[in-house]
């Protein structure tokens, strides 16, 4: 039997939002990188339609003729979620430096700046409601579609955010990275009724013992 028949369904497409910004909130459908309690979200490349369904990158009917068009075409297929989990890895990997106040190492700044060029090459500049926007056609260009927006948001925030409000939650276990829009910059998890609940847990069951 598959390993992949044990785990849980795939939770892409209801995933909690809280990075605060597209990038961010993309960077985690994956948690606990690197512990047993890891958690994957992005297994097929369905589960990034799901997902972009789900924060409204796709619409519902676009989402459905791309899964048709997943489900014929394998290579495909595999294109959309080699790409997607290579970009999420380096949004992630770029955010948790950042967090920890270290250097990001250029070859993960390089490979985004590639992938924003990859995705921009696709893209039209059109107006939106009096304002000019990047935009896709995701029945031509699907791949570039679900990731170019993804990776421009990273790099909105990377070039025009205040970086010290970027952060990782500081649940080990979890890694999920957010934007903190506090007044004092004082959020430390990415979600208090989860990961700030364990803590305060892990806190009192090592004072009792």
């Amino acid at each position: 039997m598959d390993h992949a028949d044990h785990l849980p369904p795939s939770r892409a497409g209801a995933l909690t939002l809280l990075g605060g910004t597209l990038a961010f909130d993309f960077a985690n459908t994956s948690s606990g990188r690197g512990w047993p309690s890891h958690q994957e979200h992005l297994r097929a490349a369905t589960d990034v339609v799901d997902w972009a369904e789900h924060v409204k990158l796709l619409s519902s009917a676009d989402a459905a003729w791309l899964r048709g068009v997943l489900a014929e075409d394998a290579a495909l297929a595999d294109l959309l979620l080699g790409r997607a989990v290579s970009t999420r890895e380096d949004i992630h990997a770029i955010c948790v430096e950042i967090a920890a106040g270290r250097a990001v190492p250029p070859l993960r700044l390089d490979s985004l700046g590639r992938a924003h060029a990859a995705n921009l090459a696709h893209a039209r500049l059109v107006d939106e409601n009096g304002r000019y926007v990047w935009s896709w056609e995701p029945r031509q260009w699907p791949v570039e579609a679900l990731l170019g927006p993804i990776v421009l948001s990273a790099l909105t925030t990377l070039t025009q955010g205040d970086l010290a409000r970027l952060k990782r939650c500081e649940n080990e276990k979890c890694g999920w990275v957010f934007f903190d829009t506090t007044k004092n910059r004082s959020r430390r998890w990415c979600e208090m009724e989860i990961c700030g609940n364990r803590a305060k847990q892990k806190r009192f069951a090592a004072r009792a013992r």
